[in-house]
């Protein structure tokens, strides 16, 4: 069963966000709460981790904005 991997909301005014890059490339393996991504929002950087161990497909690239709630990835 594929988990979704969506954009997460960090603080309470955050509408979007930046990936700024992803850790694990598409189609390597990512492990449950090793860093997946790095996130820009408007005040600070930061690397979100995994939500769950497996083979990662990536559904958005890293340098565009997105709102929080987007499926960015999931992980089969």
């Amino acid at each position: 069963m594929a988990i979704e991997v969506l954009l997460p909301k960090l603080g309470f005014s955050m509408n979007e966000g930046t990936i700024a890059e992803w850790l694990v490339a598409d189609g390597g393996q990512a492990v449950e709460g090793d860093p997946l991504f790095a996130l820009e929002s408007d005040k600070s950087t930061n690397e979100i981790e995994s939500p769950a161990s497996g083979t990662l497909r990536i559904l958005k690239p890293a340098g565009d904005v997105y709102e929080v709630g987007t499926v960015l990835a999931v992980i089969e």
